[in-house]
């Protein structure tokens, strides 16, 4: 391994540094009273800061390669929890097959797309000695639960998420989204969410990272366990309501249109930075990253979206605040600030990028970490449903 520039060196300074700690992520009676508004329901509710053990669990499509705020929204996040998790915590990571049929796909593309999100989940750190790793599409008792659980979620609830009608919206380009006529949307995009909910609660999990844009989903979830907790609580309430863990970067935006966050489906490449992209490529499009024509580098999301963009992607790859970085490079200009996030970008990529380009030709040995990990999946998720089923009048 080579040395980095002195620059580079500088800037990655808190990179081999000692991680923070994320002790937000307990805060228990804070978040129920957020969400539920009553001290009776956070008494209600199971209390997961004096469990003896977390069960981390979150999923990702396998739609796209993750470009830089799926990294640091998601990916590096996970490798994180990883890391810091006691060793008597459970981590399952999924990727889930299910959740991409929302929106049509070309079946060979699909089968492609679920072993390279595999190959690229082992790439960025996950350790599937340490992490459950597995396929949703693998294990049945997912859509058996999500059936379950749908009997018993009310169409209200799902008609209030905000993103039912957007997705496709989106996928569309539609810049209205009440121009999108509800007949056309399919089913599974007005029911995805039950499903997401049973990815969950199937394996009783206590802690759910999630970005901003799924927080609605997973208070869903703590709904639709609340209620299946009281239909069904001989002998004991079954599910936890499981806690958010935030990420704790900023959320990415696109490098052409700082007022939208950066996005797979976007029409300009140009607008994101993916990890398969080449040094020649990420300098290209950090260099035409929209800016604004002020002297001297500020944060300041709303007044400068651009240049604030790059500024929070300069401090997620050296893992320093915001607004720290913003001070060094005060009385600088765009010029140099654009130069340093090429190099941290291109830092940060590098050793996945090439790990990933390895692991994705190793077909036998993807199939067998996913069948490994679906095994372990599956024995637990079995011992949840049975208890469904008994209490269900299905055993």
């Amino acid at each position: 391994m080579t040395c980095p520039k002195p620059r580079l060196q500088a800037l990655l300074s808190a990179w081999n540094a000692p991680q923070r700690s994320n002790a937000g992520f307990s805060r228990v009676p804070s978040t129920l009273r957020k969400l539920h508004g009553t001290a009776k329901c956070a008494e209600e509710a199971i209390d997961t800061s004096t469990r003896r053990h977390k069960v981390i669990f979150s999923g990702i499509q396998p739609t796209g390669i993750p470009h830089l705020g799926n990294y640091f929204g998601a990916l590096a996040n996970w490798v994180k929890l990883q890391r810091n998790a006691a060793p008597e915590d459970e981590l399952l990571f999924s990727v889930v097959g299910w959740h991409a049929l929302t929106l049509p796909q070309d079946p060979k593309a699909l089968q492609q797309a679920r072993m390279d999100m595999m190959a690229l989940l082992l790439a960025v750190g996950i350790d599937p000695k340490r992490s459950i790793v597995f396929h949703q599409d693998h294990i049945q008792n997912h859509t058996e639960l999500a059936w379950i659980l749908s009997c018993i979620t009310p169409t209200g609830k799902l008609r209030r998420m905000t993103t039912w009608k957007t997705r496709l919206a989106v996928s569309r380009n539609a810049n209205d989204e009440s121009e999108v006529d509800d007949s056309l949307l399919n089913t599974g995009l007005f029911t995805y969410p039950v499903l997401q909910a049973a990815d969950i609660l199937a394996y009783k999990a206590t802690h759910v990272p999630v970005g901003d844009d799924q927080q609605q989903h997973l208070e869903l979830t703590r709904d639709i366990a609340e209620g299946f907790n009281r239909a069904y609580k001989t002998p004991s309430r079954l599910f936890p309501l499981p806690e958010y863990m935030t990420t704790p970067s900023k959320r990415i935006l696109s490098l052409k249109d700082p007022s939208a966050k950066m996005s797979k489906s976007a029409v300009d490449p140009n607008s994101r930075i993916v990890l398969t992209d080449t040094p020649a490529q990420i300098k290209s499009k950090i260099r035409g990253a929209t800016t604004d024509s002020i002297q001297g580098i500020t944060y300041d999301p709303v007044a400068r979206p651009g240049t604030s963009n790059l500024l929070s992607i300069l401090a997620a790859c050296t893992d320093d605040d915001v607004l720290e970085v913003a001070k060094r490079y005060h009385n600088r200009n765009h010029g140099d600030l654009k130069a340093d996030v090429t190099e941290v970008v291109e830092e940060t990529f590098r050793k996945p990028r090439a790990e990933f380009e390895r692991l994705r030709g190793e077909t036998e040995y993807l199939t067998q970490i996913a069948e490994e990990g679906a095994a372990k999946a599956r024995s637990r998720s079995d011992a949840t449903l049975r208890e469904v089923r008994h209490r269900v009048g299905l055993a």
